[in-house]
């Protein structure tokens, strides 16, 4: 009965928006259109470099690197500084959004991480982005800049650290369970699955090198930028490397997959087809190999079975988990909030004034409004700088700013929904309350420093 007026309610709902949609008012077809530009923006920009490679390194967190390597360094037999500090610093090295870092997080959460040092994964990997970090300090001021990079290392460590305090009840009963485990013999050396992990990791971060600022031509970040595709490809031959020495494919598939995606980069002269193309061709190498694992069962039983194969396996999985969610967000995202990148700028429902008045000065309700804001809306790597930069231009506080940095980029409505699949929404409103609640304290003290 219960389910039946659950399904009843919600087709209620649908159908008395669908009902009273106010076609006519200008503001909702603008929030339309805003939350359409956004997904398009998001699909071009986004799914394919910066997910879709995720995706694949999610999957060999989850087949290629064991649950007791996991656990070893993240779970119960973990010391808790070694945990805490890993988890941190993983931001140094993955340049990602707090979309991209969503498949890593479930992936190392479903193999034995302690819910504490996975949620410090999870707000460290966006937020302590040295790249974001030096950006923000050259556009917004060295003070804002250190402010972000010390309050991001201290909240990556403060919230997994409180996640695990509250719900230790459940951490100590899973940490009981992981200490029984036995230690087990890895099937390859971790150096090797290193080498295949990080090859992936370094595509992902070059391919998805920002663009630097318009009036610098002579940086490091300039030049880097110039090379990022020639520096993508010569990444590409340690990864064909991987596959026929690591992962044992065979040489004459993936020399076939390698001369594809090359023949792609002549005739699309586009570094997403290209991108596609080798993630295809990568794809159906491991899943057309057929090789039995030695320690399995026979093949008369359960049909041919690979470690490969499990990887790409695995990776669809966490796509089918979390584009659908992440989709739903950003359209819901957009037709709220808007949609601003690049030079686009189209309000949603919530105008974009209402945001730059309500965050002037360092009161305790515009920090808290701009930790609210900053967590459901969604923000890409980098894009958050152009964007505070305009609301300060517009008359917004320091405190809201800083609060605004250290919540955003962590957060949106669409990661919410996806850390709901792997958390629930007890544990999930507590991450959210969290990180809301630091930012504006954080907000508060950095306005009054600055006064």
């Amino acid at each position: 009965m219960k389910k039946e007026l659950k399904i009843l309610f919600w087709m209620v709902i649908v159908f008395l928006g669908l009902y009273f949609m106010p076609l006519d008012k200008g503001s909702f077809t603008t929030a339309i259109l805003a939350s359409l530009d956004l997904i398009k923006w998001y699909a071009r920009e986004h799914i394919i470099l910066c997910l879709l490679p995720a995706f694949l390194i999610a999957g060999v967190i989850s087949v290629f690197i064991s649950q007791a390597a996991v656990i070893k360094y993240f779970g119960g037999k973990a010391k808790r500084w070694v945990a805490y500090s890993v988890a941190a610093v993983s931001g140094t090295v993955l340049a990602v959004c707090s979309c991209t870092v969503l498949p890593l997080f479930s992936s190392i959460h479903k193999r034995g991480a302690g819910l504490g040092p996975a949620v410090a994964f999870l707000y460290s990997g966006p937020a302590i982005n040295i790249l974001a970090i030096i950006l923000t300090a050259r556009i917004l001021g060295p003070q804002l800049g250190i402010a972000r990079f010390i309050g991001a290392v201290f909240f990556s460590v403060l919230i997994g650290w409180l996640m695990s305090f509250i719900y230790r009840k459940e951490e100590r009963a899973k940490a009981a369970e992981q200490i029984a485990f036995p230690d087990v013999k890895e099937e390859r050396p971790l150096w090797q699955t290193a080498t295949f992990f990080f090859t992936l990791v370094l595509i992902l971060i070059f391919a998805n090198w920002g663009k630097p600022a318009a009036n610098d031509t002579s940086s490091v970040w300039f030049y880097l930028f110039s090379f990022k595709w020639w520096i993508v490809g010569l990444f590409t031959i340690p990864l064909a490397y991987s596959l026929v020495s690591i992962l044992k494919l065979a040489w004459w598939k993936v020399a076939i997959a390698y001369l594809v995606t090359i023949v792609s980069v002549l005739i699309f002269k586009n570094p997403m087809a290209s991108m596609v193309t080798g993630i295809v061709s990568v794809s159906f190498v491991s899943l057309t190999d057929h090789r039995k694992q030695g320690n399995e069962v026979a093949e008369a039983e359960v049909g041919p079975a690979s470690e490969n194969r499990d990887w790409i396996e695995s990776s669809w999985g966490f796509a089918k988990q979390i584009l659908p969610l992440l989709v739903i967000g950003v359209l819901v995202a957009g037709f709220l909030l808007g949609s601003t990148h690049g030079q686009t700028s189209i309000s949603g429902v919530i105008p974009n004034e209402w945001v730059a008045t309500l965050l002037g000065g360092n009161s305790i309700f515009a920090n808290a409004f701009a930790s609210i804001a900053g967590a459901f809306m969604y923000f890409a790597t980098l894009t958050e700088v152009p964007i505070i930069q305009g609301l300060l231009n517009s008359g917004m506080g320091q405190g809201p700013a800083l609060a605004l940095l250290l919540a955003g980029p962590s957060l949106s409505l669409p990661s919410i929904l996806v850390i709901k699949s792997v958390l629930g929404w007890g544990k999930t409103l507590t991450y959210v309350s969290l990180v809301i609640i630091l930012s504006t304290l954080a907000g508060l003290l950095f306005g009054a420093i600055m006064g």
